[in-house]
């Protein structure tokens, strides 16, 4: 085997890993893949001999290209900063078993948790997502924000008391997927039958519904009244409804004339529905394929 293909196979073997780094820091599945590719441009383009660790090299450079990304999304926004959901991961029940999307999956990243990640700084979410899913040492993060190893500890320990802060007063997400399954399975039902009570029944009292449509701000619903409300008010608008896991949670997506009309994200704990994302952008799953 040539140099060249014994470096393809090696890149090939960490793609999976490198884009689930850049999907935590961008929150965009194209984004992710461009970070990626950019990464392999740069390694066809250095000597190889000169790097000792491929494997943490590649991860400095998907980071530092996910990091410009996110400072360049920062320079450009002309209004206060607005939440933003992230690509949804769509597969099938019992389909998310092949590697790279098991990489891309793992260690909790629903797309509540990646509203969340979106809020911090740059820098923030690079230190967070690094070292605390990925297992980075601070020695090897500070030189990409350009902070001494003590200040880059810092901003991972702000960025994880954001994210607990989020999350705080929830209790555990339910572990067993069926029962996740079966409690957003009796919301849709309720929701078909216009049965408020029954939709009210499945609510955490303080749900959240946050609904991206593409135009205009985050639209943001609280309480389980409010949300069963508007459940029931858009309940039917679907010719069809498939069940669905969307990052590793329950989730549905619905078509209307043969297009996706929505993609959502149910997150249950303690027997009810503590937040459901909604992602309702007709150009953006147009581009998910589904």
């Amino acid at each position: 085997m040539d140099e060249t293909s014994f470096l393809t196979d090696q890149f090939e073997a960490e793609r999976p890993r490198l884009r689930a780094v850049a999907y935590r820091m961008l929150g965009s599945l194209s984004d992710a893949d461009d970070a990626v590719q950019e990464a392999w441009l740069r390694l066809s383009r250095t000597d190889a001999d000169e790097i000792d660790n491929l494997a943490a090299w590649l991860t400095t450079v998907v980071a530092r290209i996910s990091l410009n990304r996110l400072r360049a999304r920062a320079s450009h926004r002309d209004e206060p900063y607005e939440p933003h959901i992230a690509d949804p991961v769509v597969t099938e029940p019992g389909g998310a078993d092949d590697p790279a999307t098991q990489a891309l999956l793992g260690d909790a990243v629903e797309l509540a948790l990646l509203l969340v990640l979106d809020a911090l700084t740059p820098a923030e979410r690079l230190a967070f997502v690094l070292h605390d899913v990925f297992a980075v040492p601070f020695d090897e993060i500070a030189p990409i924000v350009q902070r001494s190893p003590e200040a880059t500890r810092q901003l991972a320990s702000r960025a994880r008391r954001r994210v607990r802060g989020a999350r705080e007063g929830e209790p555990d997400t339910d572990a067993d997927p069926a029962r996740r399954r079966a409690v957003v399975d009796a919301f849709l039902r309720a929701g078909r039958e216009g049965d408020l009570d029954g939709l009210v029944a499945v609510l955490d009292p303080d749900v959240v519904l946050r609904a991206d449509m593409g135009a205009g701000p985050l639209q943001i619903v609280r309480g389980a009244e409010q949300v069963a409300a508007r459940a029931r008010m858009f309940a039917g608008r679907a010719d069809a409804v498939r069940t669905v896991l969307v990052n590793g949670e329950p989730g549905v997506v619905s078509w209307v004339g043969g297009r996706p009309l929505s993609v959502l994200a149910f997150t249950v704990r303690g027997g009810r529905i503590v937040a459901i994302t909604s992602l309702g952008d007709a150009d953006r799953l147009a581009a998910l394929g589904l």
